[in-house]
């Protein structure tokens, strides 16, 4: 994998959104049904940013992303985040889904986050082998809640416990531009996730310059 993850800027839009539009005009992956603008893709990702990871992978030009929202609005929710992965179609089956899902999540702990959520319309075996790979499991399915191309579609929804929720009192989670400032947040964008066949695990490393 020879691709160079790093943090999303506006000037990342259009290749974004190039990425991007196929999976809303022909499939059911995103239940969006119109293709955003340029203007409002870097929108996105400026409102993003402040608050949680954008990633982008880069070769000649970026060829995936994969980003961390809001799961749900109210105050109580801020501890979770919904995470988001999209590759462009001659890259994948290449590992970037996990070369970018590896930093992502990795952040997200420095932040002080304690779970990440990945809604997947099924059926997609590429979506779920890609998180439970990262030890995210199914905690439920929505049947039939969208209706697109023509069909109904499920959504499944998965879950990581990105750090213990045990304490009756935890930290506020850290914005973007503090997070990034701690010692370990570059070695987070240097995250890679090595596999371990035999019992379908896949223990973080630390890719050292």
């Amino acid at each position: 994998m020879d691709a160079r993850i790093r943090m999303a800027t506006a000037d990342d839009a259009a290749a974004v959104r190039a990425i991007y539009a196929p999976f809303v005009e022909t499939t059911a992956v995103t239940f969006e049904s119109e293709v955003p603008p340029v203007a409002e893709m870097a929108t996105r990702i400026g409102t993003t940013l402040p608050r949680y990871p954008w990633l982008v992978a880069e070769r000649d030009a970026v060829v995936g992303y994969a980003y961390a929202s809001t799961w749900r609005s109210r105050a109580a929710y801020r501890w979770a985040v919904e995470t988001t992965v999209y590759l462009r179609d001659d890259a994948r089956g290449q590992g970037l889904g996990r070369a970018l899902y590896g930093p992502l999540l990795a952040c997200l702990r420095l932040q002080g986050l304690r779970l990440a959520l990945g809604g997947i319309t099924l059926p997609n075996a590429a979506s779920i082998a890609l998180h439970e790979a990262f030890g995210f499991r199914a905690v439920s399915v929505y049947r039939a809640c969208g209706h697109k191309l023509g069909a109904w579609h499920d959504v499944g929804m998965w879950e990581l416990e990105l750090a213990p929720r045990a304490d009756a009192n935890p930290a506020e989670p850290l914005d973007v531009a503090t997070a990034s400032g701690l010692d370990g947040w570059s070695a987070a964008l240097a995250c890679a996730f090595a596999g371990d066949e035999r019992h379908g695990l896949w223990n973080m490393t630390t890719i050292r310059n």
